[in-house]
């Protein structure tokens, strides 16, 4: 978040030089993609050899250049997969920078390669029909955002926040002018929504759909959007053409799930799923149970004791993910696996597949352990609460807490 800030400040001025670790990666990545190119593979699986950090646009515009330096008619083609959507003016400016050397030297491309600009983000062209879908966020909530001209649905801007168990929380239609759009989307940004996403328009009707579908009652935002469906439907698409999660993500191959459930220790660091993380009272009395483990004055090794920090991590993530709402949290997963997908992010979204299809194994055995990304989303929670009740100065050494990625808790 701070390395976007820094970008936004800067605006379209040229990037910060990249650390040499980061150049050293950089480096790879490119020799990487060069073995790739000379092999003539498809284009996903160039994608798969460079890494776009959408919270880095530096890294993104060293990247660019880095690209633009391999005169290859797959090159163009490649970066308008990685970053043909960008909106932020740094990716943009360094987008068409690259382009434009790729032409001069002698690459073809087509001159409709990325799609027309429009003129802000929140505010559409004379008679487009947009959506805009949150990440999932507290317990099973989202945003959808409906964009049109006034004359659809009588305004401009549809806003409705979503629950997957009790339906509209809030649906709201209102008429603003560009810079009124431009301060909601502002203050969305200030409660920490600025990552949203355009999935076909479908599915986000289908979102509202199944809202308005619940049995929580027609509440207010139920009847607002009552009152528009037909309208909806004729100019956003009928829910029924949604596309089915499971059909559209990848199919995932049997032997894949033990490593992409490893992958879900470091995914459930992902911004995408703070929101899922339990709260600091929901995990103090587990912290308390971890504590008691480390201090303890029988005498253990490393391995008993880790045996005893896992025993507690189970027990916490059962207690905290019971088995009764394992089917929405596949749900939300399988949405997320989605919106990964969405993002080209193929890696993760198979990740987050592979925990949603373990929570609706009939045949997953106590013995195999609890859920991978639960599990984690347990332990970095646990981390984060370790951290906010230790004392700033002095620094400790001991009772350091460890990440997802790392097999103890608490080590010292």
């Amino acid at each position: 978040m701070e390395r976007q800030k820094r970008a936004k400040a800067r605006g379209a001025a040229e990037p910060v030089a990249l650390s040499p670790e980061a150049r050293a990666r950089l480096e790879s990545q490119v020799a990487g993609l060069v073995g790739a190119l000379e092999a003539e593979v498809e284009l996903a699986a160039l994608k798969a050899q460079v890494y776009a950090d959408r919270e880095d646009p530096d890294w993104d515009a060293h990247l660019m250049a880095a690209l633009g330096a391999l005169s290859h008619p797959a090159i163009p083609p490649l970066l308008a997969a990685l970053f043909g959507e960008a909106r932020d003016k740094v990716r943009r400016k360094a987008l068409k920078k690259t382009l434009h050397r790729l032409k001069t030297r002698g690459v073809a491309f087509s001159d409709d390669l990325l799609p027309r600009e429009e003129a802000s983000f929140g505010a559409p062209r004379p008679g487009a029909a947009k959506v805009f879908v949150s990440p999932i966020f507290g317990v099973g909530e989202s945003y959808v955002i409906l964009e049109g001209p006034p004359e659809i649905l009588g305004g401009n801007f549809l806003v409705a926040r979503v629950s997957d168990q009790e339906g509209f929380r809030e649906c709201v239609l209102l008429s603003l002018k560009r810079q009124q759009q431009a301060d909601v989307w502002g203050r969305f940004r200030e409660q920490g929504l600025d990552h949203w996403l355009s999935p076909p328009p479908a599915y986000a009707i289908s979102l509202l759909e199944e809202a308005y579908t619940r049995p929580a009652g027609p509440g207010p935002g139920a009847v607002q959007y009552g009152a528009l469906r037909e309208k909806i439907f004729r100019h956003w698409g009928h829910p029924e053409a949604a596309p089915d999660l499971d059909q559209e993500l990848p199919a995932l191959s049997p032997g894949e799930a033990p490593r992409l459930l490893e992958h879900c220790r470091q995914l459930a660091l992902d911004p995408l799923f703070l929101s899922f993380l339990p709260g600091p009272e929901e995990i103090a009395p587990w912290l308390r149970k971890l504590q008691e483990v480390e201090d303890s004055p029988l005498v253990l090794s490393d391995q008993q004791k880790q045996v005893r920090i896992d025993g507690v991590l189970d027990e916490a993530t059962r207690a905290l993910y019971p088995l009764e709402t394992w089917a929405h949290w596949r749900r939300r997963l399988l949405t997320t696996a989605y919106y990964l997908h969405l993002e080209g992010r193929e890696e993760d979204s198979r990740a987050a597949r592979a925990a949603a299809a373990d929570l609706a194994d009939p045949d997953r055995s106590a013995l195999y352990g609890e859920n991978a990304l639960l599990k984690s989303l347990v332990q970095y929670a646990v981390r984060l609460a370790w951290e906010m009740q230790q004392p700033r100065e002095p620094e400790i050494e001991s009772g350091l807490v460890a990440t997802p990625g790392e097999s103890r808790i608490i080590r010292r």
